[in-house]
């Protein structure tokens, strides 16, 4: 699996693109942080974020896309940026019709370092140790990005089964429900 990770936001928005499979360390493709200048109003800087995404997808081919889910902050005026940013990432991944799934901060930390109150520093730490690099990504958006990928290979195949399983057994249901209720019908008529 190739999963896009994307730390959103209005100044920097971190991206990064790992390979791989649940129960194996991934592998690095690519990890950069897309800025926007204060200087623009707010919709032009979405649109260079749209942008970013768009070209990161077709260049990069995603399976999935794992972006973080938006938390309540003390400043409001950061959490709308980040909401927004967010908002377009999922917009661009779903409209290329791949997969979007939202992975809170404390749950990437757990995923990553094993303690869902793990520093920034950890993360970065342990982004760098499992992909096995020789200095950590910086800015921290960048390794938060890639913590973000990790997540969601690891947690995020298993999910991903576990939704289509769901799917299938909920089908199948269905599928006796008509069964019986047109056994029902026909029984009842003659």
């Amino acid at each position: 699996m190739r999963v896009l990770g994307i730390d959103p936001g209005l100044t920097r928005c971190g991206f990064g693109v790992v390979d791989g499979v649940p129960g194996r360390p991934p592998t690095l493709v690519a990890v950069d942080v897309v800025r926007t200048p204060h200087e623009l109003d707010t919709a032009r800087r979405l649109v260079r974020i749209e942008q970013a995404v768009d070209e990161w997808i077709i260049t990069y081919r995603p399976t999935a896309v794992a972006v973080e889910r938006v938390f309540a902050q003390h400043n409001v005026q950061t959490v709308m940026g980040t909401a927004q940013a967010a908002g377009v990432a999922m917009l661009v991944a779903a409209r290329r019709g791949l997969p979007v799934t939202l992975h809170t901060p404390s749950e990437v930390k757990a995923a990553i370092t094993g303690s869902g109150r793990a520093a920034k520093s950890q993360v970065g730490a342990m982004v760098t140790r499992i992909l096995k690099l020789d200095e950590m990504p910086k800015p921290a958006d960048a390794a938060d990005a890639l913590a973000l990928a990790i997540c969601h290979v690891w947690r995020g195949g298993t999910t991903a089964r576990l939704d289509a399983a769901l799917e299938a057994a909920a089908g199948q249901a269905a599928r006796q429900r008509s069964a019986y209720q047109r056994a029902r019908l026909k029984g009842g008529s003659t």
